[in-house]
């Protein structure tokens, strides 16, 4: 049975849970520069570079997924956000890229298997994030046509984490907090061309980021519009991260669930934060919020953002735990025929 094959399998009976934030609960643990830098002589102050204690700290990176999955997480994320060319140039380790993410990808399989042994499957999703550069809107006020990359550039830069991470045994590509559709639009390629080279299905999960109230992410698409960009890339699940929190979000999801023929992921921050850009929402708010969306049909995987800890991830599995699972819609005729959007998009 493929990835995809097994987790909409999974899916079919329980709503699942993803995991939560890496960020801040990495950042409970204080490290210090040289607990960041490790022995790898970079030349630059690495304090902050999260994506990098795959190689220096393992340890932690283990220790929360771990407590993820303890939680009852079904899918736990690589902790590589960043950990691609383009942002870990802030930090002088571009040339590290692969290797980071090959070990973050072994950290999170391992424990990921190691949990499954009680019978119950556990996912790994290789975790991309949006990167700081953006494909449809000029950093320059004065030169609405300027960029500072192209698409091709942004392909390749995805390409190279993407094999990385499945080298390293992750299940999923999670093209995640996507502000810009094309620069998913880019991330997408990158895996039809990996799949392509690899001649195997690579399922990808696409998670669109909303940046005002209205609904819309910093490219201008709506939840609908977005959908319909990336729905011709067969997601194996499709969602919202981030953004604000799961109250914020509710007409979103609501939306989504009523158009997408995929699964529903989404994992929103915990509330929003306060002055101090601290989380203050409790787990038990968290997880009632959300319950509502699955009291409603409208999700199929749950999880955190933000702010969230295993505590969030346990209080949500308690809360949905034996609401049944939501429906994905049946794809339209013209997506059934043959499988043909995948071959057009691969030619």
């Amino acid at each position: 049975m493929t990835s995809r094959e097994a987790l909409k399998t999974a899916a079919s009976s329980r709503i699942l849970l993803t995991d939560g934030a890496f960020g801040t609960e990495i950042q409970n643990y204080k490290l210090d520069e040289a607990a960041y830098a490790g022995a790898l002589g970079l030349g630059h102050d690495q304090k902050g570079n999260n994506d990098l204690l795959a190689l220096t700290r393992p340890d932690v990176v283990d220790a929360i997924t771990r407590a993820y999955l303890a939680a009852g997480s079904d899918i736990v994320s690589t902790n590589t956000f960043s950990a691609n060319r383009i942002s870990q140039a802030d930090y002088g380790a571009e040339d590290l890229v692969r290797d980071i993410n090959i070990a973050s990808a072994r950290i999170a399989r391992t424990a990921a298997d190691e949990a499954a042994k009680d019978g119950r499957p556990r996912f790994v999703a290789g975790a991309i994030g949006p990167t700081n550069k953006t494909l449809s809107l000029s950093p320059d006020v004065n030169d609405p046509g300027y960029r500072e990359i192209d698409f091709d550039y942004l392909k390749g830069v995805y390409r190279e984490q993407i094999d990385a991470l499945l080298e390293g045994g992750v299940d999923f590509i999670l093209i995640e907090t996507v502000f810009d559709t094309l620069n998913a639009k880019a991330g997408i390629m990158a895996v039809l061309e990996a799949q392509q080279d690899l001649g195997r299905d690579v399922p990808m999960m696409l998670s669109m980021t909303l940046t005002d109230l209205s609904g819309r992410n910093l490219s201008g698409h709506t939840v609908e519009a977005f959908w319909h960009a990336v729905r011709h890339a067969r997601p194996v699940t499709i969602g919202l991260n981030c953004s604000f929190g799961a109250e914020q979000l509710r007409p979103h999801v609501r939306t989504l669930s009523q158009i997408a023929d995929t699964l529903i992921m989404v994992y929103p921050n915990a509330g929003l934060p306060n002055d101090l850009g601290a989380y203050d929402e409790l787990p038990e708010e968290t997880a009632a919020l959300v319950k509502d969306w699955a009291l409603d049909g409208q999700v199929n995987i749950l999880g955190g953002c933000c702010g969230s800890t295993p505590a969030h991830i346990e209080a949500i599995a308690k809360a949905v735990e034996g609401l049944p699972a939501r429906q994905p819609k049946a794809p339209p005729v013209a997506t059934r025929l043959a499988g043909l959007e995948p071959m057009i998009l691969a030619a």
